[in-house]
This record gives structure tokens, sequence and C-alpha cells, in this order.
């Protein structure tokens, strides 16, 4: 009987230490919701994150541009949401291969496509351009390019934008010397004047046009008006000698 009992015991604290055991393996319940995912509570700072902030690419800058008879494309550009510091722009050739210029820097300025310059900034050629034995004629493989052209502007996010190419001015020209630009649909013909009426060498300057009112003396008008003040002269003395002898005779 004492040899039960002990048995008995023993059997029954073991149980009591398994079961102890298992209730220290098992999670609380607390820390998981009914779909077992982590509570928020869970995090180690107990605060929830907010989501990433979506990237935004915007233009302060977007202007073409004509300096020393080139055309450019002036630009500035601010992104969010990005590490990136450096854009790519791209021209969008609608029928052929685009010009992308990689690597820039956030602000400045680009040669329009077609456009070249020498080492001193000289242009050397012009997009809608081509030089034949020394004479400048219409059309390239940069026509494409004006009289307008789409322009993507990338940093992470991108932005597209149109850019219309910049007229000629008096003081700057963006087509090749003595030649007269493309007819622009629906714009005026930029870029051509009417030069001023140069008098030929020894002529004597043009007259300032008389005041309103007034009619310029010409030789003819001073000569007649000197045979009418002799006649009054001539007739004021014939009216002289008539009255002395008048009075002589009386």
């Amino acid at each position: 009987m004492a040899h039960a009992r002990t048995a008995a015991g023993i059997t029954v604290g073991l149980l009591l230490s398994g079961a102890v055991a298992l209730a220290a393996a098992v999670p609380a319940a607390a820390d998981t919701d009914p779909t077992g995912s982590p509570s928020p509570s869970s995090s180690p700072s107990g605060t929830e994150y907010p989501p990433p902030e979506v990237p935004t690419l915007t233009a302060q800058i977007f202007q073409p541009e004509c300096d020393g008879d080139v055309p450019y494309l002036r630009y500035a550009v601010t992104a969010t949401g990005t590490e990136n510091d450096t854009v790519t722009i791209t021209w969008l050739n609608p029928s052929g291969d685009d010009v992308v210029q990689a690597g820039l820097p956030m602000s400045g300025r680009v040669l329009w496509p077609g456009a070249a310059v020498d080492a001193s900034g000289t242009p050397t050629d012009w997009p809608g351009w081509r030089l034949e034995d020394g004479v400048w004629v219409e059309g390239d493989e940069f026509d494409w390019v004006r009289p307008s052209v789409d322009v993507k502007l990338q940093v992470n996010p991108e932005l597209t934008l149109t850019a219309a190419y910049p007229p000629s001015s008096p003081s700057c020209a963006t087509n090749p010397p003595g030649t007269v630009p493309p007819e622009e649909p629906g714009e005026p013909d930029p870029g051509t004047t009417e030069p001023a009426a140069v008098p030929a060498d020894g002529a004597p300057p043009a007259a300032a046009p008389p005041a309103s009112g007034f009619l310029p003396q010409t030789g003819a008008g001073v000569a007649g008006l000197a045979v009418a003040a002799a006649a009054l002269v001539a007739a004021g003395g014939l009216a002289v000698g008539a009255a002395r002898r008048r009075r002589a005779d009386g």
C-alpha cells in the first residue's frame, strides 16, 4: 500500500509540472489580434509610423530663350520624396529617336536639339536648317523640334511639358544669318524687320515736315513778294508827284 501511494504522488507531481511548463510556453492572447498579426502595441516604441511620402516633381522655370543667336531651354526643377539630385531631360520625337540629356543639375540651361556652337560659344548650326555649298537651306533631321516639342523631365518622379522654339528678335536670331525664318503655323513670322531707309552718300537729309497750318516758303514765293513791294513803292511815288504838281498849279 505504501508503494502505491508513493507512485500516485509521483504521477500527480509530474502532471502538475507539465501543466505549468505548457502554460508558460503559450504567448499571451493580448499580444495578437484575431487574425494572428501583431498589434500596434507590440512594436518596441509603441507608435505607428506614417506612410512614406509620395515623390513629386515641379518646374519653377521652363523658359525657351535666345542668347547670342543660340536657342536654349532654361529650366529649374524641385523634387520631393526622393534623394536623387540630378535630372534627365528627354526631347520626345513623335516619329523617331528621342534626344536624351542625362545627369544634369537641377537647374541650368541646355542647347535646343539641332543647335551647335563652337568652343567660343558662337553658333554653327540651327535646327531646321542645313548648309549646302555655303548656302543655308531649310530642312534637316531636327525639323521636329519646332515650332514646339514635348519635353520630359525625370528625377524619380517625372513631368512632361511643351516647349516652343524661341523666336528671333532684332537683337537675337535663332536662324542662320541672312535667312528668312520658316513660317510657324498660327504665328507671325518672327525676326524679320524692314530696315529704315538710308540716304545715298552726299544726299541732303530729308526735310522735316512743316508745322500744322503753315506752308514752307519757296523761292518763287519770295520773288513774288519782292515784285509786289516794288509795285507799291512805285505807286506811292507817282501819288506824291501828282500831289506836288497840283499844289504848284494852284
